[in-house]
This record gives structure tokens, C-alpha cells and sequence, in this order.
């Protein structure tokens, strides 16, 4: 019997061809967006655990000096000899790769993840006769070294692991330099206090510092809001389609119910029909969603490794976790989105007439339910927005913000159209608004889904712009300087340089802990160039002179926000107390920082020889001045940057980092469009009862088809004068909650009224287009077929 039920409700399709595209459809799209944003995040995720494996990056403590610099042999061995389990560990860059050094003899377990017995030669890897283990495109951008390269796939992308002694060799760095301890999990009990031992060292604790899950989390937060908007939209689509052909099968419901089919059959092979079509709108979203990670990949890679730090692997690998996940979110939308319709089928009375209007005069109690769902929604929004300060609860307010406006949005649309209709005075007038307050169930999911795209839209372009506006301006406050050169240790360059510039100031900093948190501590030359183009944020007049002074120190915002260091407390550094007298603002930088006058850093960091220089200069000289910087010192291009090339590349950086949001923008936008287009679609042959009467009474085809155009302009355009507030309030959450709890920083928001009103304008034309092939279809549909109506059953 199942099989003969399943024909028959099946034969419904083959009547019903735009409805089967757009249930395919809306589940292909949904789930390619969402299982294409999963399979990014997992790339991403994989790396991160190749990175934390490789040295167990944000899972075991660290000792770093308390003022920077390099770890002193005699502590390391004191330490030892005390009984602590330290490994001593040399870390830099070479060729724009991360060189890791680590001693084999102590190392903790499971660092390092390199398997010597079964890849290399133990003994030449300990007595540091030389082996470099790393990914291929790592060992080659390293170059041509004196240890034999091992080709491994299981390090961090851009590292390369090597005993300590190699390293420090690769880095040119004196022998027994150690950059910090690594502490074994497994320490012995009643060991000496640290402070007794090595006082000059101080504990970071794991996690507690620049982790990269911890760093990236509001990225990747980000990406999945979006991945699950878009599958949101997505669903609208199928729910409304399922909707749909369930009323419209009514009639088959009523006769198979009257053949004697029993009602656990009819529901079995419904949720059978469903299941099906999950699994193949899964499968070809699945295929879909591999191809938008493919071509966003390359820009993620790209805004992780310019944001954080953070090198991905910009290939895309076919894992089993996000094929399953993609799958299984399209069976259950499917689920939700049918969950009503199957109940509805439930409580339908065996000989219940066939009314497919029934279902469009239904609405009434369950926009109530919806509406008040939505207030409520929008109430915990609120106490989110005036409490909430972590990044779950910012995302949880933007989430809330979004749901709760896009369920009273049909309320909304429906009082404005009652208010059209009973200001309208013509016959013709009236009927339009009553009949597009008809047809608002119809269109509401679909009028949701453009609501959610515009709103994203909305709030994302603000809040790119905003950062776009700011962080143009922190490039011209940070680059004030013409020149920016790196000596790279040759001799003489600096002195050549003063005798040529108006002012040469070093760049020069050490990495410390302050209050457990790493942070760069910056010796800092006097000159006009910082109080003249660096903004505090908090903080006199008089700060800067009071740090070049050396009476005070001046700090970042996301020092100042993670370690709750306000002006005024005093801090340790470069072995003086100091109090903080300012606080600046640091976008772009996921640590902290701490400026203090250059004699003090001097005196603290004597062995610290600077070889980087700001170069202020007269802008005409540049061109003339970094060619005979490389003519007489030979230094390589990539050591001389001019002030527009650090902001090009800079902004390259930027302009990448927002490239996968501004494609999931427009794809939501588009998937908005799409619902638009199938609910007008779909509901076309249900209108013909109120069509017809109209039409027999004198109004032409052509006018009903502009009058549906009108219609599909006036409900998108009333939506966009709602999307743009709720976009403002969504650009809000942003920057002043989720960027904070992620970042560090806030961010000032600025306002761009043309960008809205051109995207209206896009939004409008999007359902203009949307409606125009209904619209065609109507005006020049048969007569016969309009005539039907007055004999067919209703």
C-alpha cells in the first residue's frame, strides 16, 4: 500500500514542476552555503590543531623574562637542577617562515609531533647534525640549508620543527640563546617557588596569551552567523514550498483518506517524500558548498594569516565531519520546515473540503503566536545589549535581534496595508491592498528572508566601512613616517641615515608579561611624529611628555581592556615602577603593547641592538634616498618600504579579510531574491479564484500583471525601510560587543545613508526582477483558463 500512496503523492510534482525546483533549490542553496562555511572552518581548525600540536601552542605554560629579552642559561639551569621539568625552546623567522628549535632530550611529550623512528635519523636530529622537519611549500620557501630537509604533513602550515642548536644557527642567533621554557604538565611536588629560583622569569599560563582558536574564534563565529543566516533563508524557501503543495494536495489527502487509507500510512510516506528530498538537496548543496569553500578559501587564508598571524593550509581537504554535518542539517530543515504541515495533515477531518484559501485565512492565530514570539525575542534582545559583554553573547544579541524582527515583520506589513486600504478610495485601489494583505502568508517567509539578507548586509557594510574609515586613518597616524628601513644588522646605516633625515627613529621592542599577558614593550625615541599622529584614547595633553621623561608608560586598548589596566596603575617594567598616563587606540593588533622612553628601554636591554628605523624625510627625497640605500649597503628591496607601500599592502590585507563576507552578502541577498521569485511562482495558480473574478469584471490581464509587479516593489521596498534600522542595531552588536569580546578594541561607528539607499534600490530591483516573470506569465495567461475558475469545484 505504501508504494501506491507514494505514487500518488507523488504525482503532485509532475503537475507542479516550479514547486519541485524550488524545494530542490531552497535546500541545495541553504545547505551549500552552510557546508561551504563549515568546510572552511574545519581547514581552518585542522591547521590550528597542527599548529597547538606542533608545540602545544595555548596548552602548556611558559616561562618568559619578566622584561623581555632572552632566557639566561644560568636560570635554565637552575631550574633543572631545582627539579623543574623545563625545555628550553629558540624561536624565529627566516624567509617568512617560522623557525621552531627545540631540545629533544626534555621536550614534553607529544610536542613537536614528529615521530622519529619512523621518519628520520634519531641520533643526527639530537647531536644537531641537521634535520629540518616541515610541510613541502615551507622547506621551500625556507631555502637552501646546511641541515637535510624531511618533508612531513602533519606540522603547522609555514613551520618547520629543528633541534635547538640548528635553529639558533638558522637564526643567527649566539649559542645557548633561548627564547623561552616550555613547562612539562607533569611537575614534581614541593618544588622551590619560581620566584626563589629565577626571579627575572615570569609564568604565562596557557591559553592565557595569543592562542589562535582563542584570536580567531569571532572570525570564525562570524562565518558560521553567516553560513546559518543563509541556511535560515534557505529553509523560508522549503518551508514555504512545503507549505504549499501540502494545501495544495489536500484534495488527494481527502480522497486517499476516503479509499480507507490508513493515516500513519499517508504521514509515513509524506515524511518518506521529505527524507528523500533532504538527502538529495543535501548531496547537490554538499557539491555546491564545496565549490563556494574552494573559491573563498584562498581570501580566508589570506585574512587569518593578515589579522592573527595565523597560516591555514589554503587547500581544501574532503573531511567526513562537515560532509555529515551538511547532510544532516538538510534532513533536519527539512524536518522543521515540514513538521507543520505534516501535523496540519494530522488534524485534517477525513471529508474536510478542499479550500486551499483556508490556509491563507488560518494565518491569523499563528501570526499572533509568531508576533508575540518575536517580542519576546526582541525583549532578550535588549537586556543582551544593556549586560552582555562576552562574544557568545554578542552573537546570541545579533541572533535574537534578527529572529525576533524577522517574526513580526508579517505583523507589521499587514497593519500598513490595512491602513492603505482603508485610506484607498477607489474600488480598483481598495482591492490591491486587500489582496496584498491576501497574499502577505504567502509571501511572508520569502519577505523574511530579504529582510535578513538587507539587514545583514546593512550591518556588515557598516561595520566594514566604519573599520575601512578607521583603520585608514590609524594608517596615517601609524605610517607618518617617509621610510621605513631594516638594517638587517649592517653597520654604519644608521649613522648614514641621520646624517641624510630630518629624524631617525628606532623600532625597536621585546617581548614581556604584563599581568599574563605577552606584550610588546616598544622603546620609544622623542619626536613630534607620535603626539602629532597617534590618537589616545584616554589620557592629557601632557602623556607623551611625561613617557618620554621616563615618569610613565603608555599602553594599547586591548592591554588596557584584557588586563583591566586603567590610568594611573602602576606597572613593573624595565625595572622601574611605572604609572600608566595614557591609553592609545591599536587596531589591527591582537596583543598588547607598552611604549616607555628609549633610555630606560636602553638601560634594561642593553644586548637589544635596534635594526629597524621610521625615516622622516622630505617626501620628494624617498625615490633617491632608498636607491642609494641599496647601491652603497646592498640591502635587499624587501628591507626598504615607503610609507605608501606599507599602507598598500596593509589595505590588500584589509580588503581581503572582508572579501568572504561581502560573497556571503551577496549570495544571501541572491538566495532572498530566489525565495521571492518561487513564492510568486508557486502562489500564482492558488490566486486564480481571486484573479478571475477581477478579470471578469474588466480588469485586463496586462493591468493585473502590473498591478502583481507593484505589489512584489511595494512589499520589498516597505521591507527595506525596516532592514536598514535593524541593520544599524545589528553594525551596533558588532562593533561595540562582539568586536570588543573578540579583539579588544571598539570601534566608532559612522553612518553611510547613500550605501542604504543604493542598496534599497538593489533590493527593490531584486524583486522586480523576482516579480517580472510572474507578472509576464499573468498578462498573458489563456482566457480559458481564467473561465475555468467558475466552473471548477471550490
Amino acid at each position: 500500500m505504501i508504494f501506491a500512496v507514494l505514487s500518488a503523492i507523488l504525482s503532485h510534482w509532475r503537475r507542479a514542476p516550479l514547486q519541485f525546483i524550488s524545494l530542490l533549490a531552497g535546500l541545495a542553496l541553504a545547505t551549500a552555503l552552510w557546508s561551504g562555511v563549515q568546510a572552511i572552518n574545519g581547514e581552518a581548525r585542522a591547521s590550528y590543531d597542527a599548529a597547538a600540536q606542533t608545540l602545544l601552542e595555548g596548552q602548556l605554560d611558559r616561562l618568559l623574562p619578566a622584561d623581555g629579552g632572552a632566557v639566561t642559561q644560568a636560570d635554565h639551569l637552575a631550574l633543572r637542577m631545582a627539579g623543574w621539568r623545563v625545555s628550553p625552546v629558540a624561536e624565529g623567522r627566516l624567509n617568512g617562515v617560522r623557525v621552531l628549535g627545540l631540545d629533544p632530550n626534555t621536550v614534553p611529550t607529544g610536542v613537536g609531533q614528529i615521530d622519529l623512528a619512523d621518519r628520520a635519523d634519531a641520533d643526527a636530529f639530537r647531536n644537531g647534525a641537521g634535520q629540518v622537519f616541515g610541510r613541502r611549500d615551507a622547506l621551500d620557501r625556507l631555502g637552501p640549508v646546511p641541515p637535510e630537509p624531511v618533508a612531513v604533513e602533519d606540522i603547522a602550515p609555514g613551520t618547520v620543527i629543528t633541534q635547538i642548536g640548528v635553529a639558533q644557527r638558522l637564526l643567527d642567533r649566539p649559542p645557548g640563546h633561548i627564547d623561552f621554557l616550555l613547562l612539562d604538565r607533569d611537575q614534581q611536588d614541593g618544588l622551590p617557588p619560581l620566584a626563589e629560583i629565577a626571579p627575572g622569569l615570569s609564568r604565562v599560563a596557557a591559553g592565557g596569551g595569543t592562542d589562535l582558536s582563542r584570536l580567531t574564534d569571532s572570525f570564525h563565529l562570524n562565518l558560521t552567523a553567516f553560513g546559518a543566516l543563509s541556511f535560515v533563508v534557505g529553509l523560508f524557501i522549503v518551508h514555504g514550498t512545503v507549505g504549499l503543495a501540502i494545501e495544495q494536495r489536500r484534495p488527494i489527502v481527502r480522497t486517499l483518506r476516503a479509499l480507507g487509507v490508513p493515516l500513519r500510512s499517508l504521514l509515513t510516506a509524506l515524511g518518506c517524500e521529505l527524507f528523500v528530498f533532504a538527502l538529495g538537496g543535501g548531496a547537490l548543496g554538499l557539491v555546491l558548498g564545496h565549490l563556494i569553500a574552494g573559491a573563498l578559501l584562498p581570501d580566508v587564508a589570506s585574512s587569518l594569516r593578515g589579522l592573527y598571524g595565523a597560516s591555514i593550509n589554503g587547500e581544501l581537504t574532503l573531511r567526513p565531519g562537515w560532509i555529515a554535518a551538511g547532510l544532516a542539517m538538510s534532513i533536519a530543515g527539512v524536518g522543521v520546515a515540514g513538521a507543520g504541515a505534516l501535523i496540519r495533515i494530522a488534524r485534517l477531518p477525513i471529508l474536510a473540503a478542499a479550500r486551499p484559501r483556508a490556509w491563507v485565512m488560518g494565518h491569523g492565530k499563528g501570526q499572533t503566536f509568531q508576533t508575540i514570539l518575536g517580542l519576546l525575542a526582541l525583549t532578550g534582545a535588549a537586556v543582551l545589549a544593556l549586560w552582555g559583554t562576552s562574544l557568545v553573547a554578542g552573537f546570541a544579541l545579533v541572533g535574537a535581534v534578527l529572529l525576533g524582527a524577522a517574526a513580526i515583520l508579517p505583523a507589521i506589513l499587514s497593519t500598513v496595508l490595512r491602513l492603505g486600504e482603508n485610506n484607498a478610495r477607489s474600488p480598483v485601489a481598495q482591492w490591491f491592498w486587500a489582496d496584498s494583505r491576501q497574499q502577505l502568508p504567502g509571501l511572508s517567509l520569502a519577505l523574511m528572508a530579504l529582510l535578513l539578507a538587507m539587514a545583514a548586509n546593512v550591518g556588515v557594510s557598516t561595520m566594514v566601512s566604519s573599520f575601512r574609515l578607521t583603520f585608514i586613518g590609524f594608517l596615517d597616524q601609524r605610517l607618518a613616517a617617509e621610510l621605513y628601513v631594516d638594517t638587517n644588522g649592517v653597520p654604519g646605516l644608521e649613522h648614514w641615515l641621520t646624517d641624510r633625515a630630518n629624524a631617525v627613529l628606532p623600532v625597536q621592542s621585546v617581548e614581556v608579561a604584563v599581568r599574563g599577558l605577552p606584550t610588546d614593550l616598544y622603546g620609544t625615541r622623542p619626536d613630534s611624529l607620535y603626539p602629532d599622529n597617534w590618537r589616545l584614547l584616554q589620557g592629557d595633553a601632557k602623556a607623551w611628555d611625561t613617557m618620554f621623561e621616563g615618569r610613565g608608560v603608555l599602553i594599547n586598548e586591548q592591554l588596557s581592556r584584557r588586563g583591566e589596566i586603567g590610568i594611573g596603575d602602576v606597572l613593573q617594567l624595565a625595572g622601574r615602577d611605572l604609572p600608566v598616563v595614557g591609553i592609545f587606540g591599536d587596531y589591527g593588533n591582537p596583543i598588547g603593547q607598552a611604549m616607555i622612553a628609549e633610555p630606560l628601554w636602553a638601560a634594561a636591554y642593553p644586548n637589544e641592538v635596534p635594526r629597524r628605523f621610521a625615516v622622516r624625510t622630505d617626501p620628494s627625497t624617498v625615490p633617491a634616498m632608498i636607491t642609494d640605500i641599496q647601491d652603497r649597503f646592498g640591502l635587499s628591496p624587501d628591507g626598504i618600504v615607503d610609507q605608501a607601500g606599507i599602507k598598500a599592502i596593509s589595505l590588500q590585507v584589509f580588503e581581503r579579510t572582508f572579501a568572504v563576507t561581502g560573497a556571503l552578502n551577496v549570495l544571501t541577498l541572491g538566495v532572498a531574491g530566489f525565495a521571492i521569485l518561487m513564492s510568486l511562482l508557486t502562489l500564482g495558480a492558488m490566486r486564480l479564484p481571486q484573479l478571475a473574478p477581477v478579470w471578469a469584471m474588466g480588469l485586463t490581464r496586462a493591468r493585473l500583471g502590473q498591478l502583481e509587479l507593484v505589489r512584489a516593489v511595494l512589499l520589498a521596498g516597505l521591507t527595506a525601510v525596516l532592514a536598514i534600522p535593524l541593520g544599524l542595531v545589528l553594525a551596533w552588536a558588532l562593533l561595540a560587543i562582539v568586536n570588543v569580546a573578540a579583539f579588544g578594541w571598539r570601534l566608532p561607528m559612522f553612518l553611510f545613508p547613500a550605501d542604504y539607499a543604493l542598496l534599497g534600490v538593489e533590493a527593490i530591483l531584486a524583486a522586480a526582477l523576482a516579480a517580472g516573470w510572474p507578472a509576464i506569465r499573468l498578462s498573458r495567461i489563456p482566457p480559458d483558463r481564467l473561465l475555468r475558475v467558475f466552473a471548477a469545484e471550490r
